[in-house]
C-alpha cells in the first residue's frame, strides 16, 4: 500500500515546461503532471498507429475498388460476347438446318467446272454469309412469286452457248454447260432478272467477278465474267436494277455475261423464262 502511494505521488509530481520565445517576450511556463506527459506521449503513438491502420485500409479499399472495376468490365465483356455467340448460333442453327446447309453452300455454287471453280466459289459464299441474317429474314418474308421469278435476259445480247451439252470452248472437251452465255459489248449493263437480295458479289477463280442473288421461293440466280460488280452482300435488287458492268474477266474467250438460274437448289435452262404465261 505505501508503495502505491508513492508511485501515485510520483507520476502526479507537477513538471514545468518553459517556452522561451527568441523574441523579446517573456517565456512561458507550464506545469503538467508527470502523468500528463506520459499520457500526451501513449496518444501521440496510438493516434500515429490508428492514421496508419486507416491510411493502409484506405489504399486496400482502393486498390479492391480498381480490382472489382477491371473484374466487372472483363464479365460485361465476357457476357455480350456470350449473347453474341448465342444469337450467332441461333441464326446459323436456324439457317444450316439439314437442308439450308446444303442449299447454301452446294446449291449456290456453279456446276459447270468449265466456267467456274466451285470448290472456290463455296468458300468465298462462306465468308459472304456474314449477311446470312439478311438473306435468311429476306427469304423467310416469302415473296411474292410473280416478283421472285427471273424473267428475261439479264442483257440484250446473243445467245453463244446455250444450256446444256456442250463442246469446251477452250479446251475442246465435252461437258455439261449449266447457264447460258450471252454475248455482248464490253461495259453493257448487267441486269437483275427478279427481285431478290445480293448474296455473293466478289471474284471466282472461273467466272472473274460474279453476282449470286437470292430471289426466295427456291429462285437463286447468277451473273460471272462481269467488268466489275455494282451490288455489295445484303444489298437488296429489283427486277432490271443494274448488278455489274459486262466484262470479260476469269476464263473467258471474249466479253460474255455466263447467265445461270437455280430451282430448289438445282440448276434449270434460263431459256425457260424468257417469258411467263
Amino acid at each position: 500500500m505505501h508503495r502505491i502511494r508513492r508511485f501515485l505521488k510520483w507520476i502526479f509530481v507537477p513538471v514545468t515546461l518553459m517556452v522561451v520565445p527568441h523574441a523579446r517576450t517573456k517565456p512561458v511556463s507550464f506545469r503538467i503532471p508527470l502523468a500528463g506527459i506520459f499520457v500526451s506521449v501513449l496518444m501521440f503513438f496510438v493516434g500515429t498507429a490508428y492514421m496508419l491502420s486507416v491510411s493502409v485500409r484506405t489504399m486496400e479499399y482502393h486498390a479492391m475498388k480498381e480490382r472489382l472495376s477491371r473484374v466487372t468490365t472483363q464479365y460485361q465483356e465476357m457476357k455480350s460476347t456470350m449473347q453474341s455467340l448465342k444469337t450467332a448460333e441461333a441464326e446459323l442453327r436456324k439457317l444450316f438446318g439439314l437442308k439450308s446447309k446444303k442449299d447454301v453452300l452446294e446449291a449456290v455454287a456453279f456446276a459447270d467446272s468449265g466456267s467456274l471453280d466451285m470448290d472456290a466459289l463455296n468458300r468465298q459464299i462462306h465468308e459472304a454469309m456474314e449477311s446470312a441474317t439478311d438473306i435468311r429474314k429476306y427469304i423467310e418474308e416469302q415473296k411474292d412469286l410473280y416478283l421472285a421469278t427471273p424473267e428475261g435476259w439479264p442483257v440484250a445480247g446473243a445467245v453463244s452457248s446455250g444450256y446444256g451439252q456442250r463442246e469446251h470452248p477452250m479446251s475442246g472437251k465435252p461437258n455439261f454447260h449449266s447457264g447460258t452465255d450471252l454475248s455482248v459489248p464490253q461495259g453493257a449493263s448487267v441486269r437483275a432478272t427478279a427481285d431478290g437480295i445480293v448474296s455473293f458479289s466478289g471474284w471466282t477463280a472461273g467466272g472473274g467477278n460474279t453476282v449470286v442473288i437470292e430471289h426466295g421461293h427456291g429462285f437463286r440466280t447468277a451473273y460471272a465474267h462481269n467488268q466489275r460488280n455494282l451490288v455489295k452482300v445484303g444489298q437488296r435488287v429489283k427486277r432490271r436494277d443494274a448488278i455489274a458492268v459486262s466484262g470479260s474477266t476469269g476464263v473467258s474467250t471474249g466479253p460474255h455475261v455466263h447467265y445461270v438460274i437455280w430451282r430448289n437448289g438445282h440448276h434449270v435452262n434460263p431459256a425457260a423464262y424468257l417469258t411467263r404465261g
